[in-house]
């Protein structure tokens, strides 16, 4: 069948995107992953330190462009975070 792949070939695409940065990969509070495309992301400024925001009316995921700043204890290193805010989006409000 022309034009048709997968599952498991779909999610090596999706993986191989995250590695390289193109895009990235979050898991919601149910465990279901979700791509997000990376857009004006430079390889040496590539963060995902941000929430994602996802419609409880039609499920859409979106990131928030606002970065998280997280206060650590002494001794401690920030390395990475990202969260979930559920809601409804303006499509759906």
């Amino acid at each position: 069948m022309k034009g048709e792949a997968d599952r498991v070939t779909i999610y090596r695409l999706l993986n191989r995107f995250c590695e390289d940065g193109l895009a990235h990969r979050m898991m919601s509070d149910e465990g279901k992953y979700y791509f997000a495309l990376c857009r004006g992301c430079e390889a040496e400024h590539h963060a995902h330190n941000h929430f994602h925001f996802r419609c409880l009316n039609c499920d859409q995921v979106e990131c928030l462009q606002e970065e998280i700043e997280v206060k650590l204890p002494r001794g401690y290193t920030f390395g990475h975070a990202n969260g979930w805010i559920s809601g409804r989006c303006k499509a759906c409000k």
